[in-house]
C-alpha cells in the first residue's frame, strides 16, 4: 500500500484550478493557431488571432483566460493500492474534504471568480468558495492517484443537451442531431467549439462520458475507425454553419469533435452533446 497525504491533494487540486484557468493546454492553443492560419474569413482569422494573443497574455501575467472561471469539475482515478492520510486533528476528512479545500484555496489564492450558488431556485446564495466541485471518483489499479480539473464555464455548458433516440435510429440521423444541437448553441456559446460527444451508456453516464469525452487530446484521432470518422463528419458539417469564431462568421465553428462510447441496453440509444467554449481550461497531475 502507498499512503497519500490529505494536503498533499489539497494543494495539487489549488494549483490546478489556477493553472488551467490561465493557461491554456498545448493541443487547444495549437488547434486555435491552426484554425487561424486556415481560415478563409479575414475578421474570423483575427478573433482567432486575439484568442491567441489573449492566451499569451493571461499565462504571461498570471491572469484568467475569461472572467468566467467555471464550475470546478474534478475527475479522479484512484489507485486501489493508495490510502488517503487525513490530518491527525482530523482524522474524519475524505479525498473529497481535500478536493474541495484544494478549489476553495486556488479560487481564492488566483483571484478566481467564485460561481457556485448553494441551491439552484430560491435564493441562490453564491458558497463565496467556488465549492463544491462536481467530483467523479472511480477506482483503478496501481498505487498512483489521477486528478483531472476542468474549469467549465457557464455559458457553454448551458447548451448542452441529452436525447434519448430509438435504438433503430441510422448514424445520420444522430449525426444531424449533434450538428443542430450546435447550431443552436450558436454565438451564445462562446466558439469557437470543442464538442464532446456521449454514445451508449445509460441516462446518466451518457451525459458523463460526453464530458469525459473533452478531456481528449484535440490531436489524437479516435481509435476506433467508425468513430474517428464520425467525429471527422460531425467536424466538416459544424464548420459548415458557417457561425465562426464569435458568432461573427467563418469557417472555424468548432476546433474538434471528441467522442466517447458505453455499452447500452438494446432497447436505447443514448446520446449526449457537451458543448465547450474556445477557453477549453484543464489540467491533470499524477501523484
Amino acid at each position: 500500500m502507498r499512503n497519500i497525504d490529505y494536503n498533499e491533494i489539497v494543494t495539487a487540486v489549488e494549483e490546478l484550478c489556477i493553472q488551467s484557468c490561465y493557461e491554456l493546454s498545448a493541443d487547444v492553443l495549437g488547434a486555435i493557431e491552426n484554425a487561424s492560419q486556415n481560415e478563409s474569413n479575414p475578421k474570423a482569422a483575427r478573433i482567432l488571432k486575439q484568442l491567441v494573443e489573449n492566451a499569451r497574455i493571461a499565462k504571461e501575467k498570471h491572469i484568467p483566460l475569461c472572467q468566467d472561471t467555471g464550475l470546478t469539475i474534478v475527475f479522479v482515478d484512484q489507485g486501489a493500492e493508495t490510502v488517503i492520510i487525513a490530518p491527525a486533528d482530523n482524522l474524519k476528512v475524505t479525498i473529497n474534504d481535500a478536493i474541495n479545500k484544494g478549489v476553495e484555496q486556488g479560487y481564492e489564492k488566483g483571484l478566481l471568480r467564485k460561481s457556485v450558488v448553494a441551491e439552484p431556485l430560491n435564493e441562490r446564495k453564491n458558497t463565496q468558495t467556488n465549492t463544491p466541485a462536481i467530483i467523479h471518483h472511480s477506482v483503478a489499479g496501481g498505487d498512483k492517484l489521477s486528478i483531472t480539473v476542468m474549469t467549465k464555464g457557464g455559458g457553454c455548458e448551458n447548451k448542452s443537451q441529452f436525447k434519448m433516440f430509438n435504438p433503430t435510429e441510422d448514424k445520420q440521423t444522430i449525426i444531424d442531431w449533434i450538428v443542430d444541437v450546435v447550431k443552436q448553441a450558436g454565438a451564445n456559446a462562446c466558439p469557437p467549439f470543442v464538442v464532446g460527444v456521449g454514445l451508449g451508456g445509460d441516462f446518466e453516464q451518457c451525459c458523463l462520458i460526453s464530458k469525459k469525452a473533452l478531456l481528449k487530446k484535440l490531436d489524437e484521432p479516435n481509435e476506433d475507425r467508425f468513430y474517428g470518422e464520425m467525429e471527422k463528419q460531425l467536424l466538416a458539417k459544424i464548420n459548415a454553419l458557417g457561425i465562426g469564431p464569435q458568432g461573427l462568421g467563418g469557417d472555424t465553428t468548432a476546433l474538434a469533435v471528441k467522442i466517447e462510447t458505453a455499452p447500452c441496453h438494446i432497447a436505447s440509444l443514448p446520446v449526449a452533446v457537451n458543448i465547450e467554449c474556445h477557453s477549453h481550461r484543464h489540467k491533470s497531475i499524477i501523484l
